[in-house]
């Protein structure tokens, strides 16, 4: 089986052939650290996060690089409105960050590059360009010359004359061309700033990536990932930067993530409907949200609103009662044998399905739906009277590989169950001591509803699952 990738340069789905056997190397663009991350941010960091579990549970050796834009338009605004500099707001939101998609189960990237730590390399970059022709300063900016450039408007399939002016600076009379775009931008009164030999100034938006992926991964890629708002200009502009300075190919398969829009509204900030991940995790289980991002196919749009995120919060809850029915019950399971191959051949099956569904372009909502027929699988074999360790065991065993894959752990969420259970059994102790008797029979009365049972003992209370 060959897994299959959705294309956005050829808009078809292609097999997965890196350039090196075994090996892939992989770049998705990483946030502007002006703020907390929203939940558009969120999805492409869960979304790239599940394709490189993906890819390295079928094998692959995955080398992963997001980058973080900590200098910009958006940062020198906060900075002066918050007043701190650029470096100590980058900090605090980097920050931010990582604790925020730590919690959503997200990995670490095997490097994540700065812009600022890249000055040097940007600006050789930008020099080669203007050397090669493809580059010119004008009145301390350095623009490039898209029309120059004969592939451009590939990614985004459209024509020079059909594009627009999409780079994050307003236009002027210091280019040759509209549709050229800035490099590196003259530093204005009071702003961070670097040395160049076009005087003072900070690289544009779009140079930083083509110049950190070359860094950290070669002049070819095998995956470029990120939004689908980056396709133009911000991707297409990469590969103008990157392909006319290295004659190279500079990614060979570029994957998009789709729009979320907010109770059936694009989010923007026109509408003030943006939903920070910081605000959702104070009120919801991290693991709620990245189940509900992997319910819809990465390309299609989702629409986050409350009713759906208590859909997830039921769905999840259902797999997770699976899960804990099966750990429960294999406490008393035995060594049989009868037909006992038949429900292995069974679970088998759904492994083998959901293998499938994934290497379709990482069909996620596939993917959980092979979970929900493992644990419809898993709920009537329960249902036997007698049931078989080894059949027990390897239902578990399949239901933490594949909610692995998705980064959707409930082997670790049993664990959680169990510390919880501890601190009310050790608050029902202190209540029977304080003779706060209502207070402890509530709590009686709440394991028991979750099918735990308490034993008063001379030696003190234990607890175990019925």
């Amino acid at each position: 089986m060959t897994i299959q990738i959705f294309n956005s340069l050829s808009r078809t789905k292609e097999p997965f052939v890196p350039l090196e056997e075994g090996k892939v190397k992989m770049y998705v663009c990483g946030p502007t650290v002006y703020n907390y991350i929203h939940i558009g941010n969120a999805r492409p960091v869960i979304v790239y996060d599940t394709v490189r579990r993906y890819l390295e549970y079928r094998g692959f050796d995955v080398k992963y690089i997001s980058n973080f834009t900590d200098v910009d338009d958006k940062l020198i605004k906060a900075a002066n409105e918050l007043g701190q500099t650029v470096p100590e707001i980058a900090e605090r939101f980097i920050k931010a960050y990582f604790d925020n998609t730590e919690a959503l189960g997200c990995a670490v990237a095997d490097a994540h590059p700065r812009v600022t730590e890249h000055m040097e390399q940007i600006i050789e970059f930008i020099e080669a360009l203007i050397e090669k022709g493809f580059a010119y300063e004008s009145q301390g900016d350095v623009y490039y010359r898209t029309r120059k450039f004969d592939g451009y408007g590939k990614l985004s399939h459209q024509s020079v004359d059909e594009l627009k002016v999409g780079a994050r600076i307003e236009t002027g009379d210091k280019k040759e061309d509209e549709l050229d775009f800035v490099l590196w931008k003259a530093a204005k009164p009071n702003e961070i700033s670097w040395n160049s030999p076009w005087g003072e100034g900070r690289p544009g938006w779009h140079i930083e990536c083509s110049v950190m992926a070359r860094e950290h991964l070669g002049d070819t890629i095998d995956i470029h990932a990120g939004g689908q708002d980056l396709t133009f200009p911000h991707h297409e502009n990469e590969i103008a930067q990157s392909e006319a300075y290295t004659g190279k190919p500079f990614a060979r398969y570029w994957m998009h993530n789709g729009y979320i829009n907010i109770d059936n509204e694009k989010m923007s900030k026109s509408l003030n409907n943006f939903v920070l991940v910081n605000d959702i995790l104070k009120e919801m289980d991290p693991q709620v949200l990245r189940f509900f991002m992997l319910s819809v196919h990465y390309r299609h749009p989702i629409n986050y609103s409350q009713q759906l995120m208590e859909d997830a919060v039921a769905g999840l809850e259902r797999l997770r009662n699976s899960y804990s029915n099966l750990k429960h019950r294999l406490g008393v399971s035995a060594d049989l044998g009868d037909h006992s191959d038949i429900w292995l051949s069974k679970i088998e099956e759904i492994k083998k399905e959901f293998i499938v569904t994934m290497d379709d372009d990482f069909n996620t909502a596939h993917g959980i739906s092979k979970l929900f027929d493992l644990s419809r699988l898993a709920n009537t074999y329960l249902l036997e009277k007698q049931t078989s360790v080894e059949v027990m065991e390897t239902f578990l065993s399949v239901f933490d590989e594949l909610s692995a894959v998705l980064g959707l752990p409930f082997k670790q969420q049993e664990e959680l169950l169990d510390a919880e259970v501890e601190a009310l059994l050790e608050e029902r102790i202190q209540a029977r001591k304080n003779r706060d008797f209502a207070r402890a029979d509530e709590i009686r009365d709440l394991f028991k509803e979750k099918n735990i049972i308490l034993e008063d003992t001379a030696q003190g209370t234990r607890w175990k699952r019925g």
